[in-house]
């Protein structure tokens, strides 16, 4: 009786809206034409048979004669004897092949199957989340940013819900595992299903006219939940403010800013990519600096200045800095220390002539803009590149000198000034043609240092090889700043593939050595302090003991992190 049940609701379902009750007319038209066909041709048999053939035989006979001969059964016990009766065989034959071999079926899967199977699909998707869900984070579609939030949360076991509505998107989300709950993203009633109220964090995340219907929506049925509103514009900064966002993240514009903070221009300086409580983590260029080629050991910063060296970039790739780790020309050192530390270090460095030279900037879209305008606040000269005679012509005030054409232009990279430029930042929304500057760049001038956006994880390798140094996504600086939004401190911005972890000590590993843990053999994390309760130890010695319920600060990428919970805390919660 259930199944019955469900079967008569996925096919109310399945005409209930206006697409289904148009599959439904050409369905009865074929089934009332088959019909027709099919009482045709049994009175045409029966009227051969009496007035050609001489025989007889019952309107039921006609119809039996009539559908096994349709459907190619051909039994053979009923046959005409003339040729007109053979004649209107062959006829009745080609039409039942047409009709139920080949228009029929298609007809049916077409009309009625697929739409059940869509049915199906809308009967699955979730109305609600369950009754005691409570800390959850709530995305208002599934993008790029919520994909890659999604496997951070499953790593933080923390939940989270999906709000979709489309009945049959959601049931095919829902079918491929994600946590989804159909509704209108600007539905009271939504966010009454989804518990917003018990929520951790709820992301608008569509564009920024939805983003403040969303906002408002949510803040009329709650007043206290997290938003964080991602916007397009930075003027709907205020706007989205003022609906009752708690944050809002002008992600191009910060991506462009920390594109451009990891520009080698003007005098040699570390840049601050974060902080967490009192630790800095900064990272500087050793190149045409004394550092380059030299050991870790041998540099001696830690005495010099008290900052420790805890990894190395090297062509897009984060490696662990050792003692006799050698720090190439084009290494970007990552260490930790306090502000004093920092500025100690910086001071080091006055000494070096750095390179005056405008800085290129390909591109004058919303990344370009904001990277450009960061370079010019820090007191570095930006030469821009855009390919529109139109969008050239509003950022003339914006950079020291506009240059309208294609980058891809030797021409034009040569009046820019790249042959003597200290670094290019590439900021174009395609990978491939980001990729193909950054080479075209590297082979004109290859001491440059190069910047670049990409928009899939996939090219990242690719875009290494290319030549950049550093590179940043939309999507992965939109991963960052939730997950610093969800811990309640700074975004920590080490570039793509690399993010800073808070991870408790395993159970498994409380009283061993930090070289008897085997975190760095055996996942590649590097481990930048050790917490237990107010103490903090920044750089710990290979030698330092693992502290029951501590935590350890590390940095490396999505996956060391998921290795790490495999080996070490698999089937403990933290």
């Amino acid at each position: 009786m259930r199944q019955l049940k469900t079967l008569v609701a996925q096919v109310a379902l399945m005409f209930a809206d206006v697409r289904g009750r148009q599959n439904l007319r050409p369905l009865v038209t074929l089934i009332l034409s088959l019909v027709i066909a099919v009482a045709l041709f049994s009175g045409m048999f029966h009227v051969i048979m009496q007035r050609v053939e001489g025989r007889d035989h019952s309107w039921f006979t006609s119809i039996y004669w009539t559908l096994t001969t349709m459907s190619t059964l051909g039994f053979g016990d009923i046959t005409f004897h003339s040729d007109v009766g053979r004649a209107f065989t062959v006829v009745v034959l080609l039409t039942g092949l047409v009709l139920l071999l080949v228009v029929m079926p298609f007809a049916f899967i077409r009309f009625f199957y697929a739409p059940w199977l869509e049915a199906q699909l809308r009967l699955r998707a979730p109305r609600e989340a369950p009754l005691d869900v409570t800390g959850h984070v709530i995305f208002c579609r599934l993008d790029g940013i919520a994909l890659g939030m999604i496997e951070r949360l499953k790593l933080l076991e923390i939940p989270y819900f999906l709000l979709e509505p489309d009945a049959a998107v959601a049931g095919t989300l829902h079918a491929d595992g994600y946590s989804v709950v159909l509704g209108e993203v600007d539905a009271r009633k939504t966010y009454e299903a989804v518990r917003a109220e018990r929520a951790r964090l709820i992301v608008a995340n569509l564009g920024d006219a939805d983003n403040t219907n969303i906002t408002l929506t949510v803040r009329e049925y709650d007043s206290q939940v997290a938003i964080a509103a991602i916007t397009e514009h930075d003027d709907s900064e205020d706007i989205l403010e003022l609906a009752g966002a708690s944050s809002v993240l002008a992600l191009k514009r910060k991506l462009g800013e920390h594109l451009a903070g990891r520009v080698s221009a003007g005098p040699i300086q570390a840049q601050v990519v974060g902080r967490f409580k009192s630790l800095l983590i900064a990272e500087f260029s050793v190149h045409k600096t004394p550092l380059a080629g030299r050991t870790v050991k041998e540099t001696r910063l830690r005495e010099l200045t008290g900052l420790t060296i805890v990894a190395h970039w090297q062509r897009g790739v984060l490696l662990p800095a050792r003692g006799d780790t050698v720090l190439g020309d084009y290494s970007v050192a990552v260490v930790v220390g306090t502000e004093d530390q920092v500025n100690e270090l910086n001071a080091m460095f006055v000494i070096y002539q750095p390179n005056e030279n405008p800085v290129l900037v390909l591109g004058g879209g919303k990344v370009g803009q904001a990277a450009t305008l960061a370079l010019r606040q820090r007191g570095v000269a930006v030469h821009l590149i855009e390919k529109a005679p139109a969008q050239a012509e509003s950022l003339g005030k914006l950079a020291d000198k506009v240059f309208v054409g294609d980058a891809a232009d030797r021409r034009v990279l040569a009046e820019a000034g790249i042959e003597r430029a200290p670094s290019v930042i590439v900021t174009t929304n395609d990978d491939a043609t980001n990729i193909f500057l950054s080479i075209y760049c590297r082979r004109l001038n290859p001491d440059i240092h190069i910047v670049s956006r990409i928009t899939h994880e996939r090219n990242l390798e690719a875009i290494h090889r290319a030549g950049a140094q550093f590179v940043l996504s939309y999507n992965s600086l939109g991963v960052i700043s939730l997950i610093a939004l969800l811990h309640h401190r700074e975004a920590i911005v080490l570039g793509e593939g690399a993010d800073l972890f808070v991870l408790s000590v395993p159970v498994t590993l409380a009283g061993q050595s930090l070289a008897d843990s085997g975190i760095g053999a055996r996942t590649g994390l590097h481990v930048l302090a050790m917490q237990h309760g107010n103490e903090t130890v920044t750089s710990p010695a290979a030698s330092a003991v693992l502290p029951a319920g501590g935590q350890l600060i590390v940095i490396g990428s999505g996956e060391q992190r998921s290795l790490f919970a495999r080996l070490f805390t698999a089937g403990k919660r933290r």
